[in-house]
């Protein structure tokens, strides 16, 4: 299993790890999010994840990835 983390300075809020949670779990092959709050780290575990499909994703969640 694979993990790769983006740095998404916007997130700040429960909101936000909900709503980023919420758009990257649906990317196939993702099988856990953690959004990591203080650190404005959002953390994706899966096999096979397409990178732009996160970045997608995280960006039509309302977030920039940096």
């Amino acid at each position: 299993m694979e993990e790769t983390r983006y740095t998404v300075p916007g997130v700040s809020c429960s909101h936000c790890e909900r709503a980023i949670a919420a758009e990257v779990g649906v990317v196939p092959g993702v099988v856990g999010v953690v959004v990591d709050l203080a650190a404005k780290i959002v953390s994706v575990r899966g096999e096979g994840v397409d990178d732009g499909a996160v970045r997608a994703a995280i960006a039509d969640a309302g977030y920039a990835v940096a």
